[in-house]
């Protein structure tokens, strides 16, 4: 797959390039662009025809849409943004998905999967900005408790008293602020997409943690952070290089 940056922030460029290339380590990226200058010039060019093109909104010299008003592309695109209030703009033109910065690993993966899942059949236009605008007006109810199996019967663990789930040999556990542990049979992807993401982040692949637990965040090995919490706790909390600013960015919000 030929993927195509448009981001005039170098440090957000280069982990979006880092995630891209982690998910989908046989794509190749063709160039990173910064203005909309450059991105119409790149793309006025025939034999630069990307598959995918990942795209901010606000650039240094305008907005991303003026490219796409001037160019005509057929291959779709992913909007990363920090601003909400262009959702509709990006529908009505190729836009497939709508991130919103911090990006998060999590959000590329689901963007290439409905990627994947448009690019053999595509609907017509209008019927795919009308469920998009659906699926993103959507209002989330989170769970407030998670039941869990118990000797013979089912008990309901409240979200606020779990510290953290874990993956461990493929099975996900609850593990209680009281150090009480419980497997649970679902998906820790299934978990985080149910729970408030303002209380849970995942720290990494198998690890996702209660906000509340957190005591310190001390420097680790290759720009990881590893947490240090006020509760007996055995695993190593080690948060995955990739997500240390998203990470940091979402400590400091309410």
């Amino acid at each position: 797959m030929k993927i195509l940056i448009i981001e005039d922030e170098p440090h957000n460029a280069q982990i979006l390039s880092e995630i891209i290339v982690q998910l989908k380590p046989n794509s190749i990226i063709l160039e990173t662009l910064e203005s909309v200058e450059q991105a119409v010039k790149y793309l006025s060019n025939h034999n630069n025809t990307p598959d995918l093109i990942f795209s901010d909104i606000q650039l240094a010299d305008g907005l991303s849409f003026e490219i796409f008003s001037k160019i005509k592309i057929k291959c779709p695109i992913i909007f990363c943004t920090a601003y909400d209030q262009y959702t509709l703009q990006a529908f009505k033109t190729n836009g497939i998905e709508y991130i919103l910065k911090p990006v998060k690993e999590e959000d590329i993966e689901a963007a290439f999967i409905k990627y994947d899942t448009l690019k053999e059949s595509l609907k017509p236009d209008n019927e795919i900005v009308h469920l998009l605008k659906k699926t993103f007006s959507e209002k989330k109810n989170y769970k407030t408790s998670i039941l869990v199996h118990y000797k013979e019967s089912f008990i309901p663990i409240a979200v606020h008293k779990i510290a953290f789930f874990v993956v461990e040999n493929e099975i996900l556990y609850i593990q209680t602020l009281d150090t009480q542990r419980y497997p649970v049979f679902k998906t820790i992807s299934e978990i985080e997409s149910s729970i408030d993401p303002s209380l849970f982040f995942r720290i990494n692949r198998q690890v996702l943690l209660n906000k509340n637990i957190i005591k310190e965040i001390q420097p680790y090995f290759n720009r990881k952070v590893i947490i240090i919490t006020d509760k007996t706790i055995t695993e190593q909390l080690i948060v995955s290089r990739l997500k240390v600013t998203e990470f940091m960015n979402w400590i400091e919000q309410s």
